[in-house]
């Protein structure tokens, strides 16, 4: 059980760390911006895969493929419905419903934070799922830490473009703390589902790790490829995806 805080704890301190820092740059550039969130991607990517759904197939029989597979559809369908029912912007910024219609950046800058927000659920259940005694500990440690990992650049990113686009200072912080609390959430939602049947374990497994490629493929991978620096991204996303496997194959 302490281990299951321990996590919560980290991956929301992870996120508060990154938003702090995010007060010291002004303006990230897009080659930076781009190259962050390409390293976050890759993270994402390695964690979902070998952190969440190979461990999955290694629970069940040879005949369960379905149910992991099920999962996987599952969580992606999960977070492909959550896009449609996001809260209202205006009311999270505290800015003038008027500004917003006249503000054609500030609305591309919130879908962006709230396209965080919405992954920041699953990812505590991958953590939480992660977590629960059946899945051994070498994968306990390796999700949650990834996940931590990219939360620092992660809260940094959202920060900078939410101040320039006019939010105060305060509730920036707030909508930063806010995705880090939902991920305390996750953690405990998601290790309780996982501890409360091995069976079912192997499908919320796959779950987490289908919202979490979901999120990767549709809204920050085609983010650091609008600028110009794909490149750069790509290179950033590769260097994620192998720091991931170095920090498991460290876990082991």
């Amino acid at each position: 059980m302490t281990q299951v805080w321990i996590s919560a704890a980290g991956l929301c301190g992870a996120t508060v760390i990154g938003s702090l820092l995010g007060f010291f740059v002004k303006e990230l550039p897009h080659r930076w911006n781009d190259t962050i969130l390409g390293y976050c991607a890759g993270i994402m990517l390695a964690a979902s895969t070998l952190g969440l759904i190979v461990p999955a197939f290694d629970l069940c029989a040879p005949s369960g493929w379905w149910m992991v597979t099920a999962g996987v559809v599952g969580g992606a369908l999960f977070l492909n419905v959550l896009d449609f029912v996001t809260p209202h912007l205006h009311t999270i910024t505290g800015l003038d419903p008027e500004e917003h219609r006249n503000n054609s950046t500030l609305n591309h800058v919130l879908l962006f934070v709230m396209a965080i927000a919405l992954h920041k659920l699953p990812e505590g259940m991958a953590a939480g799922v992660s977590m629960s005694a059946a899945t051994g500990s070498a994968t306990d440690w390796s999700v949650s830490f990834g996940i931590a990992l990219q939360n620092i650049p992660e809260g940094m990113v959202i920060i900078a473009p939410l101040l320039v686009a006019g939010v105060s200072r305060l509730r920036t912080f707030l909508i930063a703390l806010s995705t880090g609390l939902l991920e305390v959430l996750g953690v405990w939602f998601g290790f309780g589902l996982g501890s409360a049947s091995a069976t079912f374990l192997p499908v919320m497994l796959g779950f987490a790790g289908g919202a979490m490629l979901y999120v990767t493929s549709d809204e920050m991978i085609p983010e650091t490829h609008t600028h110009g620096y794909q490149k750069q991204a790509t290179y950033a996303l590769l260097l994620g995806f192998v720091t991931l496997i170095l920090l498991e194959r460290a876990f082991e």
